[in-house]
């Protein structure tokens, strides 16, 4: 990750550094008023093989037994980012035995010793935000078995950042940021003694945030699930932290959250797990339904979008479809051209998959994984629906442009099932094409049909193509359709080259057909997966053509084999740790 380097951004380092040495002359709390219930759920094996020396945060390991944790050298920002945010005492607070007790005492005074006055990184608002979260939550954890001088020195740097936060919390970038930072506020000014008349502002300017960010569908500008999820937890957090206070939280809060909560219902996967757009990844396992069940919001979303995302769910098998325009440029520095692409899971394992965020895997696999190749989708001519364009000098952000306009959408009932239609306008400009694409998934959960389109529809759009065909000597305009498939799917080509069959770990058979009239490949392709140490080998199904006139169709179908029962019962088990690999 890039530090931005722009003036602004020196300014908000600068201003940083001088509040948080300012806040060293805070009045210390001495005790907490209330402490809240710890909410954060971590790993037990990530707590291990933190104990054990493995230091694996953004991507990155660093294998360092015996080395402190503030010893490490940070290979880059995003890893260091995740030391200074403590999110990982909630992985040692998960196994919390003796020895991780003693590895997050030895690591929270040291931060402490070595950054408590102001000094190094870790002193920004989002940062403090979370850092505070894990201190207030894990504090019996930790402060257990030390004595008043070293209780002293941890008061005295809650207090500290507290006091920085009231001073910087409006520096945070508007969504995710600033939210982490308000309620890290909230949750120290609740619980420390002396820090109450901090907790009323706080829960003003998280109630805004609440009315600006968070739109009619429950959802954000940067259309991320897993961001959304995140916001949605930190909201159910702080409204328990004011209830458990005896406060009631502001209207605009619970209305945020019964806004959210259908939905991440819409956007989870029959597994439970996220669907996996514009740079977001399935969510920590059990966070979803953690939150969910947490915020005591039973509604679920009616029939239409949520976030831009459509539905269709039948027996065991969820269908998520991107059927929205993407974010907005200045929201879309994480965005991806997946316009019209969907997932597929049935019972507890994904099929069709995108490929995922490559953000930690380096620069290049963050841009190859915005592109529209890299999703369950149509791209024409080696173009993406979208484009990335330059890199903003500031911060090296590259927002999305040329992205389409216009995508009509419907969701109906078919015959057998629920029918999903939808467009964009993604490839007018550069060939004169609309993409249309259909998804049939019946009732029972057993067969979607699919079916995508290229169509000229105007005049002026039916030239375009005529223009493109010329410059190609009338050979056609080459379209790739992909359904990328999960690493853990086994796939191989069958019926003589005009089917692909599909073997799940649950026993499932599912089998790809198409109407012939097209290329049919099975292809290498990646998982960009989170906590990840190098992305994973997969497969992609490729159907190739060329659109030759002014209306191109290619139908294919996904279905399970006659031989798969209805009812599988599926009781195997990931291994943990396989972030390792």
């Amino acid at each position: 990750m890039t530090i931005p380097n722009g003036f602004s951004a020196r300014k908000a380092r600068f201003l940083n550094r001088w509040h948080a040495r300012r806040a060293t002359r805070a009045k210390a709390a001495t005790a907490f008023v209330s402490s809240p219930e710890p909410r954060t759920i971590g790993s037990f094996a990530k707590g291990r093989q933190l104990v054990a020396g493995n230091y694996l945060f953004a991507g990155a390991l660093i294998e360092a037994p015996g080395v402190g944790l503030w010893d490490v050298i940070a290979p880059d920002q995003a890893f260091e980012d995740a030391l200074h945010g403590f999110a990982w005492m909630d992985d040692l607070a998960a196994v919390g035995d003796a020895s991780t007790r003693q590895a997050a005492q030895r690591w929270l005074w040291g931060w402490i010793d070595r950054y408590g006055r102001g000094r190094g990184p870790g002193w920004t608002p989002d940062l403090t935000g979370r850092r505070l979260i894990r201190w207030i939550n894990h504090a019996l954890f930790v402060l257990r078995g030390h004595d008043a001088p070293e209780s002293e020195l941890f008061f005295q740097s809650l207090a500290q950042q507290t006091q920085f936060l009231s001073k910087r919390w409006h520096a945070a970038a508007p969504g995710l940021p600033r939210f982490e930072a308000l309620t890290g506020l909230i949750y120290a000014g609740l619980s420390l003694e002396g820090m109450e008349g901090l907790a009323p502002p706080a829960v003003a300017a998280l109630a805004r945030e609440c009315r600006h960010q968070i739109d009619d569908q429950g959802g954000l500008p940067t259309r991320n699930p897993e961001e959304l999820l995140e916001v949605f937890t930190l909201l159910t957090w702080a409204a328990a932290a004011l209830t458990e206070a005896g406060q009631f939280p502001p209207e605009a809060h619970l209305a945020a959250i019964e806004r959210i909560a259908p939905t991440l219902r819409t956007l989870r996967h029959s597994d439970g797990s996220l669907a996996r757009f514009h740079g977001g990844g399935r969510g920590q396992e059990g966070w979803l339904d953690h939150a969910l069940a947490a915020s005591g919001v039973k509604t679920r979303q009616a029939d239409g979008l949520s976030m831009g995302y459509a539905r269709l769910s039948a027996g065991r098998t969820s269908v998520i479809i991107d059927a929205a325009k993407p974010p907005a440029p200045a929201a879309s520095h994480n965005a991806h051209a997946s316009t019209l692409a969907f997932e597929l899971t049935s019972g507890r394992r994904p099929l069709i998959v995108n490929c995922g965020s490559g953000v930690s895997f380096g620069s290049e696999w963050r841009r190859a994984g915005r592109a529209t190749p890299s999703h369950s989708a149509l791209s024409l001519d080696g173009y993406s629906s979208a484009r990335l364009g330059d890199a903003d000098r500031a911060t090296s952000r590259e927002a999305l442009i040329d992205a389409p306009t216009h995508v009509p959408i419907e969701v109906s009932h078919a015959s057998d099932g629920l029918r999903f239609q939808g467009g964009h306008n993604g490839y007018i400009r550069t060939h004169g094409l609309t993409h249309a694409r259909q998804l049939e998934l019946t009732f029972d959960g057993r067969g979607m049909a699919g079916e995508d389109m290229l169509l000229a529809l105007e005049d002026v759009e039916k030239q375009t193509f005529d223009k493109v065909m010329d410059a190609k000597q009338l050979a056609g305009i080459p379209f790739d359709i992909r359904f990328h498939l999960h690493p853990e799917v086994d796939a191989e080509v069958d019926m003589g080259g005009s089917a692909i069959s599909m073997a799940l770990k649950s026993g499932e058979i599912w089998v790809f057909r198409h109407d012939g009239t097209r290329d049919l490949s099975l292809e290498p392709s990646v998982y960009l997966e989170k906590g990840r140490l190098k992305p994973r080998a997969s497969q992609q199904i490729v159907l190739s053509g060329r659109a030759m006139d002014h209306g191109t169709r290619v139908r294919w179908s996904l279905s399970k084999a006659q031989e798969t029962a209805m009812g599988i019962r599926d009781l195997n088990r990931d291994e943990p740790g396989e972030t390792y690999d």
